[in-house]
């Protein structure tokens, strides 16, 4: 259920406040002269020493009337960014480029034409430096207007440099937004759906893909238009399930950054992101050792004082650090191992609920579940999977909607809770046709499951080769071996044939892929 404190976006951004910000912000405020006890200040003491928000306790606690609440909020609102866009700490490159833009403006509107265009050839310079072509086009713009109205002698050969330049970044820009579009796009439809589920969906995004995507030679192609048009190649070869083609553009994405070491710094999102799926890449094609290295980089250099530090970086450092850290266990079946990781995560769940999206939060559950699963602790695990399953509000990821239910009918039949499995096989099928993710495997593992009652116990060896066989073959088929990337049925099926636990069949099977 949706909390007012996670609607009211004031008090999200008092509490986002870090001490310094707090302080900055109480010394900007006595800056502007208002008095001690201003209504807007008294609504900020108060809202800081909330834990959850209260119209109620805001109205008692100030002078405020009711009617005058949202006008005070507002304005709050609006001096606590000015406050932050003051504070060293947010200013970057951009804000940089964009305070010169305005001083420029400033000058030009004082009919001060030569110390405007001195300061924009700067700025510009800057701005083409760091990849930032959209405001180096703003800038270039400005320019051609100033140079319109303060005459000189080299205006004929000024306005040709100008003219190519405007062009030069507008095609560029075209570009870079071209391969953005197509880029959000498939990001969008991988969040939504997940992979590809059959024939019709694959030619339908290979098609938008092939006629989408701007064609380009890549050694014309600036730092921004390269770092969308891996971006792109990824997302295709995600929905794809081409993990090679995936383990390949996130490597590029990735040594991108490395060859232009300031981007870093300028966008540490996305090279946060881009070692993100480089290592998600490497998950699923199973390099371990690759994966460490990866991994162990990442955690070097985000721990670096170089390393740009502010809520967004660090949520998302704990984001992709936490879930890999998880995956490394995935890979060779050290799932007792991985156990040890849950306490530390799940509390920092918390500390950083309002800066991680509730997707993110459910991947971590289902993670959680897949260890304890793999560890033989069924009942913790359809706690976990009982999170994500009475989560009415997730709208994002049908396919770990789905696979969460199937994984909690395994757990439940494994735990021995068979006294309501028959109501659970009857919701999760309606779940799967309902979500049109009904497919081979989960058919023949609900009829299995189904079917389990009518086993006599010497019968069971026999039933779970019979089902070993049907599901082997579906593991290279290009949309029923979905089924396996979130739950490894094929080794909990050799589990029980071999009469061994799930974790040692996955340690097994590493080994001898490490020794091949």
């Amino acid at each position: 259920m949706i909390t007012k404190e996670q609607k009211d976006n004031l008090f999200l951004l008092v509490k986002s406040l870090t001490k310094s910000e707090k302080r900055q912000f109480k010394l900007y405020v006595g800056r502007l002269g208002v008095n001690a006890d201003s209504k807007f200040l008294s609504v900020f003491n108060v809202l800081d020493k909330m834990n959850d928000y209260s119209e109620a306790v805001i109205l008692k606690s100030t002078e405020v009337k009711k009617q005058q609440l949202a006008n005070v909020k507002a304005h709050l609102y609006k001096q606590i960014l000015i406050s932050l866009k003051l504070n060293p700490s947010h200013q970057n490159i951009r804000s940089q480029i964009r305070e010169q833009l305005d001083f420029a403006s400033i000058l030009y509107h004082k009919g001060l034409y030569k110390q405007s265009l001195r300061i924009l050839d700067k700025a510009k310079e800057v701005a083409i430096i760091n990849e930032e072509k959209n405001l180096a086009y703003e800038i270039v713009e400005l320019e051609k207007v100033i140079e319109s109205q303060y005459i000189t002698r080299s205006i004929s050969g000024r306005a040709d440099e100008l003219t190519v330049q405007a062009s030069n970044l507008s095609t560029d820009n075209v570009i870079a937004s071209k391969l953005s579009n197509i880029s959000l796009q498939l990001y969008s439809i991988l969040l939504k759906t997940g992979y590809v589920k059959n024939e019709e969906e694959s030619k339908k995004i290979t098609d938008y893909f092939n006629s989408h995507l701007p064609k380009v030679e890549i050694k014309r192609l600036g730092f921004r238009e390269k770092l969308w048009m891996y971006k792109a190649y990824l997302w295709y070869s995600f929905l794809m399930q081409d993990f090679l083609n995936c383990y390949k553009y996130a490597l590029k994405w990735v040594n991108l950054f490395y060859e232009h070491p300031n981007m870093i710094k300028l966008n540490p999102v996305f090279f946060l992101k881009g070692n993100n799926y480089l290592l998600e890449s490497l998950f699923f094609i199973k390099n371990k050792i690759k994966f460490e290295d990866i991994l162990n980089r990442l955690e070097t250099i985000v721990e670096e004082k170089t390393f740009p530090k502010n809520e967004n970086v660090e949520a998302l450092t704990f984001l992709y650090i936490n879930l890999n850290k998880i995956n490394l266990h995935f890979i060779d079946g050290s799932f007792e191992e991985g156990l040890a990781l849950i306490p530390k995560i799940e509390k920092e769940i918390i500390q950083y609920k309002n800066r991680i999206d509730e997707h993110h939060t459910m991947i971590f559950y289902y993670k959680f579940a897949s260890l304890h699963f793999g560890s033989g602790n069924n009942k913790k695990a359809i706690e976990y999977l009982d999170k994500i399953i009475s989560n009415k509000t997730l709208t994002m990821r049908e396919d770990l909607l789905c696979f969460a239910r199937v994984l909690n009918l395994v757990a439940h039949y494994e735990a021995g809770l068979d006294y309501h499995l028959e109501q659970l096989l009857r919701s999760t099928y309606k779940f799967l046709i309902k979500m049109n993710d009904l497919h081979e495997v989960q058919k023949e593992m609900i009829k299995f499951i189904r079917g389990l009652q009518d086993i006599y116990p010497q019968d069971l060896k026999k039933a779970f080769k019979a089902l070993h066989e049907k599901l082997k073959v579906f593991e290279d088929h290009p949309f029923e071996r979905r089924s396996f990337l979130y739950l490894d049925i094929i080794s909990w099926l050799e589990s029980k044939i071999n009469n061994t636990s799930v974790n040692q069949v996955i340690r097994v099977k590493y080994l001898v892929g490490f020794l091949s």
